[in-house]
C-alpha cells in the first residue's frame, strides 16, 4: 500500500479535482484505491456523493470528524463505497473507496492542540507522537491491507490534521498551477514538511522513556504536478512556462512531466453525476490523454523505482 498526501499551501490549483481524477483512473485500472477527504471543504466527497445524499446519509455517520471526535473506534468503520463511480471501475475489478470529510473539520486542529503538551518532556513528546501519528496507526488496522494505493485529500494549510497525514504518508504530492503565486509557496511547503518529519523522527529517536514509540518516517515528494495550464500550440504559453522553468531549475523537488490544461468540464464544481470527468471523457479529449499519462507517471513514481523528473 502506498499512502500519498495531495497538498498545496496555495488553493484554487485544482487539487480536488487532480485526486479524485487520479483516483478514478488508477482504480479504473483494476487497483483499489481508498481516499481520504481532510479538507473540511468537503469537495472531494461531493465529487462522488451529492449535498443531499451527503447530509441524509452521511453527515451524521460517516465522516472522519466523527473519528476524530473519538465516536467511532475504527477508521474502518467509516469507509463509504460510492455507488456510481464504482458501476464504472468494477468492471476493471478496480474499487474506489472513500472517507468522507466533515464542514465541522475547521474545529479539529484546535481540540486536537489542546491535547500537546505536558508536565514533564517526556509526556509532551508522547503525546507529540500519539497525536500526529494517529492516523498513520489507524491505516495499519486489517481494515485497510487490501489497498494498493491511498490518496489524502489536505486542507490548504499546515494544521495538525495535516501533519496527521504527512506522516502518515510515503509520498506527498503538490499540484500547483503555473504562475507565480502557486509555486511561490512551495519551498516553504517543502520546508514545513522536512521540519515535522526532522522533529517527529527526533522524538522517536530520542525518548527519554527508552520505550518503543513507533518506526521514523520518510515522506517522499513525489513531486509537483502543474494543472490548469493555458496551452497554444501544443505547449503553455509564455507566460506559465516562465515559472515552470524557473521552478525546475531552483530543484526545489521533482517536477512532473505531464501537465494537464484547464478545461472548465474538469476544473469546476461537481456534477450529479459522480463520477469523474476521467470517466466520462472521450479517450480522445486532451485533457483524458494527459491525465491518463500523468497516471501512469504518478503510479510509477511511488510504485516503481522511478520518480518525477
Amino acid at each position: 500500500m502506498r499512502i500519498v498526501s495531495v497538498m498545496n499551501y496555495k488553493g484554487g490549483v485544482g487539487k480536488t479535482t487532480l485526486a479524485a481524477n487520479l483516483a478514478a483512473e488508477i482504480a479504473n485500472g483494476g487497483y483499489r484505491v481508498l481516499m481520504i477527504d481532510l479538507d473540511p471543504q468537503a469537495n472531494l466527497t461531493f465529487s462522488f456523493y451529492t449535498v443531499d445524499e451527503w447530509t441524509t446519509d452521511i453527515r451524521e455517520t460517516r465522516t472522519i470528524k466523527r473519528w476524530f471526535d473519538g465516536e467511532v473506534g475504527s477508521l474502518g468503520e467509516l469507509v463509504l463505497t460510492p455507488p456510481r463511480v464504482n458501476e464504472v471501475v468494477k468492471t476493471n475489478a478496480g474499487q474506489l473507496d472513500l472517507i468522507s470529510s466533515h464542514l465541522g473539520l475547521i474545529d479539529i486542529d484546535l481540540e486536537l492542540a489542546a491535547g500537546l503538551g505536558g508536565t514533564t518532556l517526556a509526556e509532551s513528546k508522547r503525546r507529540f507522537l500519539q497525536l500526529h501519528g494517529c492516523l498513520a496507526e489507524a491505516l495499519q488496522a486489517p481494515a485497510f491491507r487490501d489497498y494498493d494505493v491511498v490518496l489524502i485529500d489536505c486542507a490548504p494549510n499546515f494544521g495538525l490534521v495535516t501533519k496527521t497525514a504527512i506522516v502518515a504518508s510515503d509520498f506527498v504530492l503538490v499540484p500547483a498551477k503555473p504562475d507565480y503565486l502557486s509555486t511561490l509557496g512551495i519551498g516553504y511547503l517543502k520546508g514545513s514538511v522536512d521540519k515535522l518529519v526532522g522533529e517527529y523522527n527526533d522524538y522517536i529517536d530520542h525518548n527519554p522513556r527508552g520505550e518503543p514509540t513507533g518506526p521514523r518516517i520518510r515522506p517522499r515528494f513525489a513531486g509537483v504536478v502543474f494543472t490548469m495550464t493555458q496551452v497554444q500550440s501544443g505547449q503553455p504559453i509564455l507566460a506559465q512556462r516562465t515559472p515552470m522553468e524557473n521552478l525546475r531549475e531552483v530543484g526545489i523537488m521533482p517536477i512532473f512531466d505531464a501537465t494537464v490544461r484547464n478545461s472548465p468540464r474538469y476544473f469546476a464544481d461537481a456534477g450529479p453525476e459522480g463520477i469523474p470527468a476521467i470517466l466520462l471523457g472521450n479517450v480522445n479529449d486532451p485533457v483524458s490523454i494527459e491525465l491518463r499519462a500523468l497516471t501512469g507517471e504518478f503510479v510509477e513514481a511511488i510504485v516503481g523505482e522511478g520518480s518525477a523528473s
